[in-house]
């Protein structure tokens, strides 16, 4: 379980295909702090690590052909920069909100509006690929960044993204046409699949 509060960015400096997997090398500054087996968020999308090189900070994960139709990983090149958190420590603060991990589906960058010290991202997404929402003020998870829904409509919404965010995140990568990753509130996914049973019931 992740929480939406990214530790920093990490570099692609490898891509290797093995069959239908793919193997991803990444170089980050806490390289030599990971572990075989331990789970991180990239850019949203939970990997394992399966290979650590601790004097070069390096790491790989490995996506399989799901992972790569379901994310926006099949974009990612040698040069990439990726948003990513190791999994959320059980005595730590709960800064952002509950991130699964769990990729929903894409989204893609329509617009980048400067606000005079901050940015506001727009986005839209497929509305029949699930059933699932934004709603204004609720969460969403956008490479793994937890934010605050501004504007609300059926497949679009906007957040908000402050100097800091935009700085060590990759937001500040973000353009029109930018495909990212969404992760949708997983309470509101719970309650909006309990409201379409009972409604289901009714009938």
């Amino acid at each position: 379980m992740f929480t939406g509060i990214i530790e920093t960015t990490a570099r692609v400096v490898k891509i290797e295909k093995e069959n239908t997997n793919y193997h991803f090398t990444l170089e980050v500054p806490f390289g030599n702090e990971l572990a075989i087996d331990q789970s991180m968020a990239h850019d949203g999308c939970c990997l394992t690590v399966v290979k650590v090189d601790k004097e070069k900070r390096q790491y790989v994960v490995t996506a399989m052909d799901e992972t790569m139709l379901k994310t926006n990983l099949a974009s990612w090149k040698v040069g990439t920069e990726v948003n990513v958190e190791r999994s959320m420590p059980m005595d730590g603060r709960f800064d952002g909100h509950i991130v699964q991990g769990h990729v929903d589906q894409t989204a893609t960058c329509t617009r980048v509006v400067d606000e005079n010290g901050s940015w506001r991202f727009y986005f839209e997404y497929d509305p029949t690929k699930n059933d699932f929402f934004t709603v204004p003020k609720g969460s969403i998870s956008i490479n793994g960044v937890s934010l605050t829904v501004v504007d609300s409509q059926k497949g679009m919404f906007s957040v908000a993204i402050i100097p800091y965010t935009y700085q060590v995140t990759n937001f500040h990568n973000f353009q029109p046409d930018t495909v990212v990753n969404i992760e949708f509130d997983v309470i509101g996914k719970y309650v909006q699949r309990l409201m379409a049973q009972y409604m289901e019931g009714q009938r």
